[in-house]
């Protein structure tokens, strides 16, 4: 099988940057696209299905000419009705080619999905040929090591790394990812890029981490979409990306290609099943 495509966005998921991205990857589906978006990330908050919602609905209408069928599947948190291990409610990403994760917590994410079914459906899925699209807290939750934002930009914790999802550990590289990589709100008073802990306290980070991790920071309003086939990556959007090893960043602006091993990538998982519970495949 042929793996899907993968999409990193570094923010604007409803943007015009946003759009031209879904728009990419929608092209390369057979249509209808079936796109499957998990609340997961917001499931924390009250209003996760407006949070998820709102992604659907500009997919409906940006993707409108790929006659989009759109479920949006509120998988929100283990031990509730509303379980990414629960079987009825993450149905649809077994008809997905195009699934979705976005806005809310990065560690939320992560201990909602870490083992779940609904994770192993996500990467099952991709290595039969399923587009996947991750932006902002999402990137984060998905990389081999987590930058735990809120509470270290919100609650003051010191800065410290979590082990995230790691979707590719499945192809033997270690990789992160920091969205709003280069945010610029805090102004002159406070830097608040590197997703607003600053560089800073992103070098301490970086530095704690091991030498072969790569780090791939994703501007505003930017993507960057791998193409397993091809064996390249291609940089969209407004600004750039910036492959940090050790600590050290290389900029590759947007419409630059650069080969997918450069993010240390081998290829398909050997066994093909390997990784994945028995129950998901």
């Amino acid at each position: 099988m042929a793996l899907g495509q993968i999409a990193f966005l570094g923010s604007g998921e409803t943007s015009r940057a946003g759009g031209t991205i879904f728009e990419t990857l929608a092209r390369a589906l057979p249509q209808p696209v079936r796109i499957a978006v998990l609340e997961t990330p917001a499931g924390f908050e009250l209003n996760s299905h407006q949070v998820a919602g709102r992604v659907a609905d500009f997919m409906k209408t940006r993707l409108q000419n790929y006659t989009p069928v759109i479920d949006v599947i509120p998988a929100r948190k283990r031990g509730t009705p509303f379980s990414p291990d629960e079987p009825s409610i993450i149905k649809p990403l077994l008809y997905a080619n195009f699934i979705f994760m976005g806005p809310g917590s990065p560690t939320y994410a992560i201990r909602q999905l870490q083992g779940s079914l609904a994770w192993d459906l996500v990467r099952a899925r991709h290595r039969m040929g399923a587009t996947l699209a991750f932006a902002s807290s999402a990137t984060i939750a998905v990389g081999a090591w987590g930058l735990p934002v809120y509470e270290v930009y919100k609650v003051g914790q010191d800065i410290h790394s979590v082990p995230g999802l790691n979707l590719f550990k499945d192809f033997g590289a270690m990789v992160s990812f920091i969205p709003h990589w280069n945010n610029a709100e805090g102004g002159d008073d406070v830097d608040t890029s590197r997703c607003f802990v600053g560089r800073e306290r992103f070098d301490i980070w970086c530095n704690s981490l091991p030498a072969e991790n790569i780090t791939v920071g994703l501007d505003e309003h930017t993507g960057l979409i791998l193409d397993f086939e091809s064996g390249q990556c291609e940089v969209s959007g407004v600004s750039s990306v910036s492959l940090v090893h050790d600590c050290e960043a290389k900029i590759y602006p947007a419409g630059v290609k650069f080969p997918l091993n450069q993010l240390g990538t081998t290829g398909m998982p050997e066994p093909f099943e390997e990784g994945i519970s028995r129950q998901a495949w």
